[in-house]
């Protein structure tokens, strides 16, 4: 069984995409453009600079520095190229975020920091895995996401992007509750034993895919909810 639904055979270039996590960078890219849409005037320029940081640092570095620390994806990247991916694309993300700060509003420095801590503390699990969990999880490419995509076009935090930081949170909490039994399941369960015994008299199998086939079904339909809800407020705002 394949370490996640969307991985691809492993080997060359398939490693990396498959180190994209496309599904869910999509999903947590779209948070960024919530918060975005969400301010009174939109600056698609500054907006589109927010996505394109967020990718390079999430996209690519996070999911660099989490597949150096246990190889989850088991992809054969050789781990020199994954730190300098890491470092390549944090580096030139911050270095897009000073430049949007230099340009428009001192707000940003602040969630720079932020997040240059973040990808680290949680993606190598630093300070005793303290900053490894779902909770963290759910802000940093949660809440995180959709309060920088607001202050890049509002240029200062208000009561509504925390309230979108919020819903941001709690569905990226569920992400969390659906996707870490299915990680189990792909990546540590090597057998499944028994049997469910159906009121018909019947009996069904338990196996691997039975248990992974709903929450990645639900998985799959709430990336395409949200990258949707991303769509219909971009078209909005056009």
């Amino acid at each position: 069984m394949k370490p996640t639904f969307y991985a691809l055979e492993r080997g060359g270039w398939r490693d990396y995409v498959t180190l994209l996590h496309i599904p869910y960078t999509a999903w947590h890219l779209s948070y960024v453009v919530v918060g975005g849409c969400l301010a009174a005037s939109v600056s698609w320029n500054r907006l589109g600079l927010t996505v394109l940081a967020f990718f390079l640092a999430m996209g690519i570095g996070a999911h660099a520095l989490d597949e150096l620390a246990g190889r989850p994806l088991c992809t054969a990247i050789p781990s020199s190229i994954l730190v300098a991916l890491a470092l390549a694309s944090i580096v030139a993300a911050c270095a897009i975020g000073i430049v949007v700060a230099l340009d428009f509003s001192l707000w940003i420095v602040p969630l720079i920091a932020i997040g240059s801590f973040l990808v680290p503390a949680y993606n190598l699990e630093l300070f005793d895995g303290r900053f490894h969990s779902d909770l963290w999880f759910a802000v940093a490419w949660g809440a995180f996401p959709v309060i920088t995509g607001y202050v890049a076009c509002e240029g200062s935090p208000r009561l509504v992007a925390f309230v979108a930081a919020g819903w941001a949170t709690a569905l990226s909490l569920a992400q969390r509750r659906l996707s870490t039994p299915v990680r189990r399941v792909r990546r540590e369960v090597v057998s499944v034993d028994g049997k469910l015994g159906l009121a018909s008299g019947d009996h069904e199998p338990i196996t691997r895919e039975l248990l992974v086939s709903a929450p990645e079904g639900a998985l799959r339909l709430l990336t395409i909810a949200t990258v949707l809800i991303a769509a219909a407020l971009v078209t909005v705002r056009l």
